[in-house]
């Protein structure tokens, strides 16, 4: 097959003048385009070079789009078949796809609905080679560098940004959704940083109220407060030469942005209760899923420590924003899991990779490592199928239920059942697993957090075929 970035494309059709049309309409979509009268001329020119593409009229007079169909899907199964026809049916329609067309596009058709079609298959193909060559490979290691996985363009410029201020001291601002990787970015500047083989201290500001986070950060003197019986350090003295990263800064208090503040100027802190400030060497990294800028200017956060810690802001993007990573990363994890698990799993069928990659990510790779761990530990064949994937194989079926029109009473009564005892399965498995993660996969604590007896949890868990992992592989 050739190169994959630079798509080839067949079209057929006994009316020279729709090729030439669709031709030109495609023109910036393909590197090469080519034109066939009938299927007899078309076959002679896939085999001397394969196609990504081929668009085929379904009626022609030497060899129809049936049988170039037909003879692509057994002798040529990487090239997706689009079939257009001025004939069309419901019924010729359900034949082409049965076959194993791509889709199929009724003429007449604008150019607006042929590129918009086109581009969707060679966009899914592409994924689908991707996922070939992952499933091959095994998924592959992440970089030592910094762990980023993922080739496109937006963490590409991640990884620059890393790169160009991991050797300086300069205090960095990552910002992005929850569960995009932030920690990960943070740990990567460390790194690759001349205080590599110091400490790395991670310190979670959403989790503790300001005066815990300030004797956390700053440490404390014996008396400075009810049950400060004793000195103790703070992690600014402990990181000494090291980095802090302090996660989640939009829930820090005023005050503690203050002195953080006078930190940053100064590289000097004065513990609680203490009279004198100490000088450390470490560096901040800052991060946050907030926008601080609006929080300025709704007086929830200082400006002044705003402008000084938006010294090398790097911007981490949603994995919505950057599909071509969702498989690599995905594949990253089942190997880590399987592994773990012992299970012999080597990828995922087409309709889990069809609906991995077209599935929001609200949670981006946080959820996305939760739904590979969930789906390693139901999956019980070489493959990762829909089933096997909570939230997003259900939920497919689901919308394949919701999209069929019935075309009797007896039917629709069918057709509601399904429907309903689907969504029923698909809450109750969800019920189950959300139970089991809250609790660490204990099943006694999780049947009790769930209000069931634990015999009739374990029945549930068998039901939906729920495995206990071999060990938490998250570190």
């Amino acid at each position: 097959m050739p190169n994959e970035d630079a798509f080839r494309i067949l079209i057929i059709d006994d009316e020279p003048l729709i090729c030439r049309n669709s031709a030109v309409i495609l023109s910036e979509m393909a590197q090469t385009i080519d034109m066939a009268l009938n299927g007899v001329d078309a076959m002679k020119l896939i085999e001397k070079a394969p196609y990504h593409l081929v668009i085929t009229d379904l009626k022609m007079s030497r060899m129809g789009g049936m049988e170039v169909l037909s003879r692509i899907r057994q002798n040529y199964p990487d090239t997706l078949v689009i079939v257009i026809t001025g004939y069309a049916s419901v019924s010729s329609a359900v034949e082409v796809m049965k076959l194993g067309a791509y889709d199929y596009l009724p003429k007449p058709f604008t150019p607006d609905e042929l590129r918009a079609v086109v581009a969707k298959a060679l966009n899914d193909r592409k994924i689908k080679m991707q996922n070939k060559d992952l499933m091959i490979a095994g998924g592959r290691p992440a970089p030592a560098a910094h762990q980023l996985i993922g080739s496109s363009p937006q963490i590409k410029k991640v990884v620059s940004m890393i790169q160009k201020v991991a050797g300086t001291d300069a205090t960095v601002l990552i910002y992005g959704e929850s569960g995009t990787g932030k920690e990960l970015v943070a740990r990567a500047v460390h790194a690759n940083s001349a205080r590599k083989d110091k400490v790395f201290f991670a310190v979670d500001c959403g989790t503790l109220s300001g005066n815990l986070l300030e004797s956390e950060l700053f440490g404390y003197r014996k008396g400075a407060f009810t049950n400060a019986h004793k000195d103790k350090d703070g992690i600014f003295e402990l990181a000494n030469h090291g980095t802090v990263f302090l996660d989640e800064i939009s829930n820090i208090s005023m005050d503690v942005q203050g002195k953080l503040l006078r930190f940053l100027d100064t590289r000097e802190f004065m513990p609680l209760g203490d009279v004198k400030y100490h000088p450390v060497d470490i560096r901040l990294i800052f991060a946050t899923n907030k926008d601080l800028k609006e929080m300025v200017a709704q007086g929830s956060f200082r400006q002044d420590f705003y402008y000084r810690i938006f010294v090398y802001p790097i911007y981490i993007p949603p994995l919505r924003e950057r599909k071509g990573d969702i498989l690599p990363i995905a594949y990253h994890f089942l190997k880590l899991y399987v592994q773990h698990m012992g299970k012999a799993i080597n990828g995922f069928d087409d309709e889990a990779l069809n609906r991995l990659n077209h599935y929001e990510w609200p949670g981006n790779i946080r959820q996305l490592r939760n739904m590979i761990e969930r789906a390693a530990i139901l999956c019980d064949k070489d493959t990762i199928s829909l089933k096997d994937l909570p939230h997003l194989g259900e939920i497919n079926d689901i919308e394949r239920l919701i999209e069929y029109v019935p075309e009797s009473n007896e039917e629709l009564k069918k057709i509601k059942k399904e429907l309903r005892q689907k969504a029923i399965d698909a809450i109750e498995k969800n019920f189950i697993i959300h139970a089991l993660e809250k609790n660490a996969w204990n099943v006694t604590k999780a049947a009790q957090a769930a209000g069931l007896q634990r015999t009739n949890f374990q029945s549930l868990m068998k039901k939906h075929r729920i495995k206990l992992p071999a060990k938490d592989v998250r570190g």
